[in-house]
């Protein structure tokens, strides 16, 4: 059984470790974490890794933040992975920093990535890990502050962050949605 699971982001050195990575970062801490090395492909940087017999391709798109639905499409239908077995992983400005929720579902909440996702998927109907990036910033500051670093504070606590980030995508490749959302989101 194979799952896609995608971490969202932009490539290029000015944007490495900015909030709005996130993505690629919880998945080079998985990578990492299981000796695993990523390739650069199609639309993105691939790694494939087993965990307890399910086989997961962890993606890394190229495409940048607002094309993501482009990787994402390409590797569900190069892979054949339906829908339910896809995990997006996303910055969210509405969560604390460091506060991790799966859905199973939901709105973009102004996010380009999902919103480009629900776009060519032509569903909003996809799970997607919001990791919290908080929202400390002026009025107007909004892109600066997801395009910024983060903090030294933040990054005290981070490597914690990431490793739950890696529990719940093993957690819904193993036990499901359900289970791993009553598991973690209330944590």
């Amino acid at each position: 059984m194979k799952y896609l699971i995608v971490g969202l982001g932009n490539i290029g050195a000015e944007y490495h470790e900015t909030r709005h990575n996130i993505g690629f970062m919880v998945l080079d801490a998985f990578a990492k974490a299981s000796n695993t090395l990523f390739s650069t492909e199609r639309y993105g940087d691939v790694a494939r890794m087993s965990v307890k017999g399910k086989q997961l391709i962890l993606l890394k798109p190229s495409t940048y933040m607002n094309l993501s639905g482009n990787a994402v499409r390409y590797w569900m239908e190069q892979e054949k992975i339906p829908l339910e077995r896809v995990l997006i992983i996303v910055d969210d400005l509405a969560l604390p920093f460091g506060v991790l929720r799966l859905k199973g579902k939901g709105s973009d909440a102004g996010h380009n990535g999902l919103k480009h996702i629900a776009e060519i998927l032509r569903t909003q109907n996809y799970t997607r890990l919001r990791f919290g990036i908080g929202n400390d910033f002026p009025r107007g500051g909004q892109i600066d502050y997801v395009l910024g670093k983060f903090s030294t504070t933040d990054w005290e606590t981070m490597p914690e962050r990431l490793n739950t980030a890696i529990e719940i995508i093993k957690s819904f490749c193993l036990a499901g949605l359900n289970i791993t959302m009553n598991q973690f989101n209330n944590k």
